[in-house]
């Protein structure tokens, strides 16, 4: 809700550059590289905030595996191709579903879509998580991924072992791909349809 009246709360850029390949007003060359920058960083960031969080729990677990899960994301099973694809999945249902529900500006001025949009965009991240989270850890968002991979690479953390980056490429790719394609696909289909009134 905080970041939803000021810029559309994209928080990801597979959403941004999915919006940025179907034209939408606002959302192109000149805003495109403010949005990346503004969700890698808040991505970074809100991973150092979990570290200090968490502090004291990195130094007492010696499992190198779940220090890693606390933030990105990895596979059930190590498979590129099938990785990848769940990711591209996810996220083009996640675009396709947003646009369909909100519209490209992602702010309905009316009715139930202006008070419960960011609540129908959660309840979608959340059923794309129990449907579709088991093979690749749903990164769904390259920042949510890169950024606090980075930050587990940089950061102090005793005993953490590498940062997967032969994996890390994936929940960047795939979710720029699906974001891209789930855009392309609602406007090819749907964004030729008056905007919906939820």
């Amino acid at each position: 809700y905080v970041g939803w009246g000021y810029s559309g709360a994209h928080l990801n850029p597979a959403v941004t550059l999915g919006l940025a390949a179907i034209g939408t007003k606002g959302v192109d060359a000149t805003t495109v590289p403010i949005y990346l920058l503004g969700e890698f960083t808040g991505a970074f960031v809100g991973a150092v905030v979990v570290w200090l969080a968490y502090n004291r729990h990195f130094h007492e677990t010696e499992n190198q595996a779940l220090k890693l899960a606390v933030f990105c994301t990895g596979p059930a099973l190590r498979t590129p191709f099938w990785n990848l694809i769940t990711e591209i999945i996810g996220t083009f249902t996640l675009l396709f579903g947003v646009l369909a529900m909100l519209g490209p500006n992602l702010k309905p001025e009316t009715g139930l879509g202006a008070a419960f949009g960011p609540f129908i965009v959660g309840m979608l991240v959340w059923g794309i998580g129990l449907s579709l989270g088991g093979p690749s850890g749903y990164a769904i968002n390259p920042a949510r991924d890169l950024a606090p991979r980075i930050a587990h690479a940089v950061l102090p953390i005793p005993a953490k072992g590498g940062s997967d980056w032969g994996y890390s490429w994936i929940p960047v790719i795939g979710p720029i791909i699906g974001g891209i394609l789930g855009a392309v696909v609602w406007k090819v289909t749907l964004g030729t349809l008056p905007p919906p009134s939820l």
